[in-house]
């Protein structure tokens, strides 16, 4: 997931394991997926695997190209040839390459493309391949799986934590960020009443690049262990979780507590309303850290965990979007392919990765180096480990258009045209025919 595509959001973290169920229509197309290229797998012959990604262009220069070039010095029959363009350009490339069947032997992979190229039966499964080099996954921090295979692997992870203006929350009598959404919602009016004429909180709706669904109005569920699927299916209506998660956002936006024209905001208008001082609080992508800093330098902020349901004392969840990988179906390298993939995710490779990225690894053992870096990182990193990476439309099906239609739905509600059961049934039944 490129770093671009985080600022306008215009994608999907993963989910765990077994949270994506495919339809038995979907698996018909599936067949060549799960099967083995019919060349040797032979990894003493000299061969060139191609990879396609987005992330040398988001690195320093020349970084991703010296990882792969150290790959080759220790496995000196395996030469990686890196195929790099911006993420909106390689989305579409990779849907196409996936259609003629000539995707690279690696792939760089967004969440939110998992599930049409399994469809397609474009991925290897990582299962086998893990398999067949009896290797350990215990290290890894999750895995984008279908049916009990991985299709998927987050190499490189990306959080959004909660950003809260230290001046602003000052001047409303607010001494720290708030912990649970009581706090923060009063939080979020005691700054709207206030003299500095900021508002609480900044919740785009607008259904241009719909990531406000997930961003900011389900991830209040994911933060408090609630879930917006049940076995793999859409489980809105009756939700605990996704109800009260929905009541609250409606709230704060009927009450005047956030950023006026929320209706048309994007992802984008988040880092550059909270820079100016109009917000004092905010759940964004942790990479705008840079971003805060160079636009407003004396700005004082706090990064802290999202604010949970009142009262629940589990596992934080901690929206998540990444870098992930996988390999083509059609490869004839699976066994090599998986090599260089083993070798991203070694504990000292991965964690030099995610350095040079910005981000949290993707293996449970590594951690980036923090030296020279912005203190917010080191605390968020802090948070990241003692909660649980989730984004549920990560591998679900036409993931845009689900987010789409809860947003459409939702400002009906704000706007008193039908009330939060409604909302919610109406959305399950339209997400229930993209299912």
């Amino acid at each position: 997931m490129g770093k671009e595509a985080q600022r306008s959001f215009k994608r999907s973290r993963w989910m765990l394991g077994a949270a994506a169920t495919v339809s038995a229509a979907a698996l018909a197309l599936t067949g060549c997926s799960s099967g083995s290229p019919s060349s040797s797998n032979n990894t003493n012959q000299k061969v060139t695997l191609t990879f396609s990604q987005w992330w040398a262009p988001e690195m320093p220069s020349g970084a991703l190209q010296k990882i792969a070039d150290d790959f080759h010095k220790g496995h000196p029959n395996i030469t990686v040839k890196l195929i790099s363009a911006p993420f909106a350009s390689l989305q579409t490339q990779t849907i196409s390459q996936a259609a003629s069947g000539t995707l690279p032997d690696i792939v760089g992979l967004d969440g939110s493309w998992v599930n049409p190229l399994y469809k397609q039966g474009a991925l290897y499964n990582l299962t086998d391949a893990m398999k067949a080099a009896k290797y350990d996954d215990s290290d890894l921090a999750s895995q984008v799986a279908f049916k009990g295979s991985t299709y998927m692997i987050p190499v490189v992870n990306f959080v959004y934590p909660l950003f809260t203006n230290d001046a602003i929350l000052a001047k409303a009598g607010i001494t720290t960020p708030p912990t649970t959404w009581s706090q923060f919602t009063d939080d979020a009016k005691k700054i709207s009443q206030s003299d500095g004429g900021a508002k609480g909180w900044v919740v785009p709706l607008g259904t241009t690049n719909p990531n406000g669904a997930q961003n900011d109005i389900l991830s209040w569920a994911w933060a408090s262990g609630g879930s917006m699927l049940k076995n793999g299916q859409p489980n809105l209506t009756g939700n605990a979780d996704v109800t009260g998660a929905v009541n609250m956002v409606k709230d704060l936006v009927t009450s005047n507590a956030v950023l006026p024209g929320a209706n048309s905001l994007q992802e984008t208008d988040k880092v550059t309303n909270f820079i100016n001082g109009r917000v004092g609080m905010m759940v964004d992508s942790l990479a705008h850290v840079t971003t805060i800093t160079k636009g407003a330098p004396d700005l004082k902020f706090t990064v802290s965990a999202q604010p949970v349901k009142d009262g629940y004392s589990g596992t934080k969840g901690m929206l998540t979007a990444s870098w992930g990988i996988g390999i083509s179906a059609k490869t004839q390298h699976p066994a090599q392919a998986w090599q260089f993939i083993q070798y991203l995710m070694s504990k000292d490779t991965n964690s030099k990765l995610s350095t040079l990225a910005n981000g949290f690894p993707g293996n449970k053992t590594s951690k980036p180096d923090f030296t020279g870096a912005d203190p917010h990182f080191q605390a968020a990193f802090g948070i990241y480990q003692k909660s649980k990476p989730v984004n549920e439309f990560t591998g679900l099906p036409a993931a845009d258009q689900l987010m789409t239609s809860f947003l459409t739905e939702f400002q009906k509600s704000v706007a008193g045209q039908e009330s939060t059961s409604t909302m919610l049934q109406n959305v399950q039944a339209q997400w229930k025919k993209q299912f």
